[in-house]
C-alpha cells in the first residue's frame, strides 16, 4: 500500500469539537481506518497546521475520497502528499 503524509488544519467548528471532546481524534482514526487508510503515525504540532498524520492507503483515489469526506465535515481542512519511502526512490533512480 501506499503511503501518505496529511497535514490538517482545524476549522472554527473543529476546534470547539475537539475542546468538547478531546476523544474525537481516536474516533476519527478509526472511521478513518474504516474507509481503507491505516493511521500509522499521527502528532499535534504548533504552527500553520494542527495536526501531521502518515497515512497508509490502497491508491491516490482511496486517499483523494478519504480527504474529501473529512473536509466536507467543515471540522479540518487538508493537504495530502504521497509519500515514496527511500529505499524505493533510490532503487527507481537507478
Amino acid at each position: 500500500m501506499a503511503k501518505y503524509v496529511m497535514l490538517t488544519t482545524l476549522t472554527d467548528e473543529g476546534r470547539k469539537t475537539l475542546k468538547g471532546n478531546p476523544e474525537r481524534l481516536r474516533e476519527v482514526n478509526k472511521e478513518v481506518e474504516a474507509m481503507g487508510a491505516r493511521v500509522l503515525a499521527q502528532y499535534a504540532l504548533l504552527g500553520s497546521y494542527d495536526f501531521i498524520n502518515v497515512l497508509e492507503a490502497p491508491s491516490n483515489e482511496d486517499i483523494s475520497r478519504i480527504a474529501f469526506a473529512l473536509g466536507a465535515r467543515g471540522t479540518l481542512q487538508t493537504l495530502t502528499m504521497a509519500a515514496i519511502e527511500i529505499e524505493d526512490l533510490i532503487h527507481a533512480l537507478k
